[in-house]
């Protein structure tokens, strides 16, 4: 079994964990606010303004024998580029406040998995950095394309409003079939077993953003439908 299939089994109940969270649940249904699109689109900024932070950090603590993934890891950068520009966009074209979600902060539980992952980083684990990639491109690729349209038929919003969730979700199809490729190459059981971890991590991290979100109340829900 190659260790990016025995990654997706492994971190399988932690990533059940996250998507049972009740706001993604909800939205998959169709139970959506403007209010709770727009915090979903704050968390996600503060957390997307730090990936090319984190991809630089976790190529600079790479060692000797994994130099292999700096080239890979140039290129997620350069792709990674402006992203947390997409989506200040996006909350412009939703009516929102821009300027004041860059100049604000994030809420606990984004600060606490983006403190995470450079913890990691710092004390010697820098491919769990990679459990964190796999949380996040992975969920991007199985819900942001169904979400945005769910959002988009229930609130009526420009498709101006959905760059971020519209373009993040298709990208990350061409980088999880690249991700599998760079996993598969791991070998060392000592790295798999911080990837692993990692994964499991940001999951329970990133189901904890979720969290935090405000769920759309029944007078919202029925304003939208």
């Amino acid at each position: 079994m190659s260790f990016h299939t025995q990654l997706l089994a492994r971190s399988e109940a932690a990533r059940q964990t996250l998507v049972q969270v009740p706001i993604i649940q909800g939205c998959l249904r169709g139970e959506v606010s403007l209010p709770s699109y727009l915090a979903f689109l704050t968390e996600a900024y503060h957390h997307v303004h730090h990936t090319v932070p984190l991809l630089q950090a976790c190529q600079a603590a790479l060692p000797a024998h994994h130099a292999w993934l700096r080239d890979p890891l140039d290129e997620y950068i350069e792709e990674e580029q402006g992203h947390d520009a997409w989506i200040l966009d996006d909350i412009r074209a939703c009516g929102g406040d821009a300027d004041a979600v860059r100049r604000g902060r994030p809420e606990t539980a984004t600060a606490a998995m983006v403190a995470h992952a450079y913890n990691l980083i710092a004390h010697g684990k820098p491919l769990a950095f990679f459990g964190m990639v796999h949380v996040l491109e992975g969920t991007s690729v199985a819900l942001a394309l169904m979400a945005a349209d769910r959002i988009q038929q229930h609130l009526g919003l420009p498709d101006a409003a959905f760059s971020y969730l519209r373009s993040h979700g298709t990208l990350d199809q061409e980088h999880t079939a690249h991700f599998a490729l760079l996993m598969d190459r791991i070998e060392d059981p000592r790295d798999q077993d911080d990837i692993v971890q990692g994964a499991q991590d940001f999951y329970r991290l990133y189901g904890d953003v979720f969290r935090s979100l405000p769920l759309p109340s029944v007078d919202a829900q029925r304003s939208a439908a």
